[in-house]
């Protein structure tokens, strides 16, 4: 895959391209905090996303890529009863993920990422399928999404929505910013389930 650099500028680079990463890079680096992530459908895109700002360094701890089932109880500490009752992809699974991703990396804010890219439905919930949970200080927040696209338009629009929604998160703008638990629902997603 050819990448935007000294010998190619004229190939934009498809990572680094969603919008507002930059806006929310900044808005970190203003605030002084940090950002970690566990992803399991978007497999480190988010993370790399991120890195991809120049000054990312400042604000980006790190990242926990948990594709497998059994990785995200060993590495990012969703409890075995929430994957036996719920499954990955499930509201619980996000919200767990983000805090591991928060608690593992000592960071501010942590995104958990879990969804259906496809082809196929996993466990009763059918592609496009995406539960963002972010954790930061002032509380943790899931919502559901019901994304379109093939695979890879499925993972990159799950990012574009994990940054637009931490940028709304920290800067407080867009709709309201009450702290708490809860699901909510977010690019045209019906109501949020964990089945």
């Amino acid at each position: 895959m050819s990448t935007q650099g000294p010998d190619r500028p004229d190939v934009p680079d498809p990572v680094t391209g969603a919008p507002g990463t930059a806006v929310l890079v900044a808005a970190l680096i203003r605030r002084g905090q940090t950002l970690a992530t566990a992803e399991s459908l978007t497999a480190g895109l988010l993370a790399a996303t991120i890195a991809g700002v120049p000054g990312a360094s400042a604000v980006l701890r790190g990242g926990l890529i948990v594709y497998a089932t059994d990785l995200k109880h060993r590495l990012a500490g969703v409890g075995e009863h929430t994957l036996a009752t719920e499954g990955p992809v499930a509201a619980a699974t996000a919200e767990q993920l983000a805090v591991g991703a928060r608690t593992a990396c000592l960071a501010d804010w942590g995104v958990g990422l879990t969804g259906v890219a496809g082809p196929d439905a996993q466990n009763g919930c059918p592609v496009g399928t995406v539960f963002l949970g972010l954790s930061g200080p002032g509380g943790t927040e899931v919502m559901r999404l019901h994304l379109v696209g093939d695979r890879w338009t499925i993972r990159m629009n799950a990012v574009r929505t994990a940054v637009a929604e931490l940028v709304r998160r920290i800067t407080g703008s867009g709709t309201d910013n009450t702290a708490g638990s809860g699901v909510g629902n977010s690019g045209g997603a019906g109501p949020a389930d964990t089945g």
